[in-house]
């Protein structure tokens, strides 16, 4: 029997892309997918065969500081809570007009499940990072190292959260907002060999693996004619406002060997970082998939999608985190093998350069990157996330 699957996902391409090769999935099964996005996603979705249910939801504008202090993580968590508030009304009332057969929502985001224990309907999260359960505690990854609990703002937004949890029949309890609460499935969008303690995880939880699904196929973006190496540089889409990286950047390869491709974002203006060299190509946002199929390495944010995306092309890392969240990244990537966390402490052109050439050029990190490419096909991505929906359905019926 075809069933209606509704998605919700944090409004950043580095939550809703790892979906959609799944709604893709589901969509070949004939299943039908609505998704709840804002209207910079809407097309995506719609492409994927979703019908795009569009909303008014912004992430609030972030800093390189962003949550590297409680007070900054708290300013920025109540940011996405007021956009959570502002959304939530119309996202029951899509909900209420239109009872899926389950709810597939985010983990980061708190409307999939406060709608799916307010309507009784099946809950599945989706997971674009680490995974945390009872024995690993993600908090302890998405928090700066001096994380104070019982700082006054972060201790109000937790009382904020409380409440609007508390209005859909929710206790806060123990759970931390961060990534403590585990849904009935849980479909993590990296291989079991990736995730840290990997081993502590139930079948709650199943490890698809990363898929770009049509996103592959979507551009026809070709390296240089002359065979220079292409090296791509990108922060992301969030935390990318950073004209001084980008100008460090552009001082590290100026007249190299490197084909340099960098995705500046929508908030920094070319112009700002001076004389662009002949060998680099600047652009707001590059098709990343198309990018990485050519790439010889890669300096990045390490956000999560970002860093399964190279490693399915088995493209190493050069990372300079910008957040908690991505250094846990990193380090995962550095302790595996895969490429080296650079010291955001001290950039410099010659460090960056470095860093590069050796990720680029050291053979045990391409040994590595095979072995890791293997487990990521392993894990069976979209088909895999689909026929545990499918089983999970079919053993879990909506409440009376």
């Amino acid at each position: 029997m075809k069933k209606h699957f509704a998605f919700i996902a944090l409004p950043a391409a580095g939550h809703i892309n790892p979906t959609l090769p799944l709604v893709e999935e589901l969509r070949g099964r004939g299943h039908r997918v609505t998704y709840a996005v804002n209207e910079h996603f809407a097309d995506a979705v719609e492409a994927a065969g979703a019908e795009p249910f569009v909303v008014d939801w912004r992430l609030p504008p972030v800093t390189a500081d962003a949550g590297r202090t409680t007070e900054q993580l708290a300013e920025m968590l109540m940011g996405f809570l007021t956009g959570v508030k502002r959304v939530l009304p119309d996202l029951d009332r899509w909900v209420a007009e239109d009872i899926p057969d389950a709810i597939c929502y985010d983990m980061m985001t708190l409307p999939g499940r406060l709608l799916a224990t307010r309507y009784g309907v099946p809950e599945v999260a989706t997971v674009a990072n680490f995974a945390g359960n009872e024995s690993f505690d993600l908090g302890s990854l998405l928090t700066p190292p001096d994380f104070d609990p019982t700082h006054p703002k972060f201790a109000e937004y937790l009382a904020e959260i409380a409440k609007i949890m508390a209005d859909y029949g929710l206790s806060f309890g123990e759970e931390r907002i961060t990534g403590g609460m585990v849904a009935p499935l849980n479909l993590v969008f990296i291989p079991r060999e990736f995730q840290i303690r990997g081993d502590t995880f139930d079948d709650r939880f199943r490890f698809i693996g990363p898929s770009v699904g049509s996103r592959a196929t979507g551009s026809q973006w070709r390296p240089p004619a002359d065979g220079s190496p292409v090296l791509f540089v990108s922060l992301g889409t969030v935390f990318n406002d950073r004209a001084d990286f980008f100008t460090l950047c552009a001082k590290a390869f100026a007249g190299t060997r490197w084909h340099v491709a960098m995705a500046v974002g929508d908030r920094v203006d070319p112009s700002a970082l001076g004389e662009i060299p002949p060998n680099f190509d600047v652009r707001p946002r590059f098709p990343q998939p198309a990018v990485l199929d050519h790439a010889t390495a890669f300096l990045s944010h390490t956000g999560m999608n970002s860093t399964m995306e190279a490693l399915l092309n088995q493209v190493p890392l050069a990372a300079v985190p910008q957040t908690p969240e991505q250094t846990a990244n990193a380090r995962r990537v550095e302790e595996l093998g895969l490429g080296r966390l650079i010291d955001t402490e001290a950039l410099t052109p010659d460090a960056l350069r470095a860093a590069v050439e050796e990720v680029a050029e050291d053979q045990n990190i391409r040994a590595a990157l095979a072995a890791m490419a293997k487990h990521l096909h392993a894990a069976g991505g979209p088909t895999a996330g689909a026929d545990a929906l499918e089983t999970y359905l079919a053993t879990t019926p909506p409440d009376e």
